[in-house]
């Protein structure tokens, strides 16, 4: 299955890009689908931040995206890197008091906040001061309605962009007006982007949902559910390490991973998770090899007498097969989860002891067993310990597909 998105850019007086919206597509066709709105922004979230790095979809200095009155009253957009998106508030939005201490609290955490296709309504007069752009659609209000709104409103400390910019004669008059952003299909349509989806189980997001309605929440157990999901293991990787880009130390365990998220965020990832989850168009006897591999990993590093950390080894294990479950590049993918060094030598070029292991792994896998006894040698391991690992292994990871309902 894939993730679609269309990109729509905005452009400075100059005509400069200097962001693009985000418009939520389900399909080849691009246009918005009969969708609800709360569902369409968990999705285009979960599948254009928590799944990516800087692809098509993520460059550029901002990235305006539509928020509907549930999401933000929930603090969604709390979820998203503040120097890299605008949060736009519907014009679905009803603005009462609710909604006003949600815009204020993500103002104060150093958001940008823009009201989508603006309407004045004397109810929004207190929430200007924690607005930094007001949209006016061109063809909603009618030009010359929207360029005296500009010019009657030059006091607001607020930037105007105009929307459905669709002529040269619209882009001179708003300019003029004072606009300082535009946005139509007079400089460009928007872009469809096609990406192959990452999602939770079914099953796992149920079990991860009643996991995160405890109080306290219980790391533990979570990081047990995560852990038994390769595709959920990328997502929280891949979204912790792009939500926090100051990182001493790379993330080298799940607990390390859910430590940092921390209980709030925590929460809030597995909300969207579960609303935007979808199934992967994957043999589900993939997902149980690579818990298999995992294991088995984990297994060896405990009995060799080298000093391998068995968490390291457990997530090179189950990332070893990632390329072929996302069908992307290994290493494209290990630049994005930006694990360990150690682990990453290991994935992309068996170096160090971890390396060692997933060689021993992928020649017992082949029945190579002249290298098995020399991966044996340099690991101080006995073959008999190796045969061990791999039922201990296979018989753990079919016991989790009994669990996750894997055929």
């Amino acid at each position: 299955m894939f993730a679609y998105v269309a990109r729509q850019p905005i452009f400075n007086r100059r005509q400069q890009t200097i962001g693009h919206e985000l418009l939520f597509r389900d399909g080849e066709c691009n246009a918005f689908p009969a969708i609800d709105a709360n569902e369409a922004t968990c999705r285009l979230v979960l599948e254009n931040y928590m799944a990516i790095g800087d692809d098509l979809a993520y460059k550029g200095q901002r990235n305006f995206i539509n928020f509907p009155h549930s999401c933000l009253v929930n603090l969604i957009p709390l979820l998203l890197p503040k120097n890299k998106v605008v949060i736009e508030i519907l014009e679905t939005c009803i603005p009462d008091d609710e909604l006003f201490l949600a815009i204020k609290h993500l103002h104060q955490k150093g958001y940008m906040i823009a009201l989508d296709d603006f309407e004045y309504d004397v109810r929004w007069q207190r929430f200007f001061r924690y607005v930094h752009i007001i949209k006016l659609d061109l063809l909603m209000l009618g030009l010359d309605n929207a360029c005296n709104f500009v010019r009657n409103n030059r006091h607001l400390k607020v930037k105007f962009l105009a929307e459905k910019v669709e002529t040269y004669d619209d882009f001179q008059v708003s300019l003029a007006a004072g606009f300082e952003l535009f946005q139509g299909y007079y400089f460009s349509r928007p872009e469809l982007l096609k990406r192959r989806k990452v999602a939770a189980s079914e099953l796992t997001t149920i079990q991860l949902l009643q996991a995160i309605s405890c109080e306290p929440v219980n790391f533990t157990d979570i990081e047990m559910i995560i852990s038994r999901d390769v595709s959920l293991s990328y997502l929280l990787l891949r979204y912790v390490n792009q939500t926090n880009r100051r990182l001493v130390d790379p993330i080298s365990s799940f607990h390390q991973a859910l430590v940092y998220l921390g209980e709030e965020k925590l929460r809030m990832f597995v909300g969207v998770v579960a609303t935007a989850h979808a199934a992967l168009d994957k043999p589900k006897a993939l997902y149980a090899l690579s818990l298999q591999r995992a294991k088995m990993c984990e297994i060896l590093a405990n009995y060799s007498p080298l000093v391998i950390l068995k968490q390291q080894a457990f997530l090179a294990g189950m990332f070893s097969l990632l390329d072929a479950l996302l069908d992307n590049s290994l290493a494209e993918l290990v630049r994005l989860l930006k694990l360990q060094p150690t682990i990453q030598a290991a994935l992309l070029h068996r170096e160090g002891e971890l390396g060692k292991v997933l060689n021993l792994v992928d020649a017992f896998d082949k029945a190579d067993w002249q290298q098995v006894t020399l991966e044996c040698y340099q690991l101080g391991l006995s073959e008999q310990q190796v045969q061990d690992s791999y039922l201990q292994a296979m018989a753990w990871a079919e016991k989790c597909a009994k669990i996750d309902n894997l055929p």
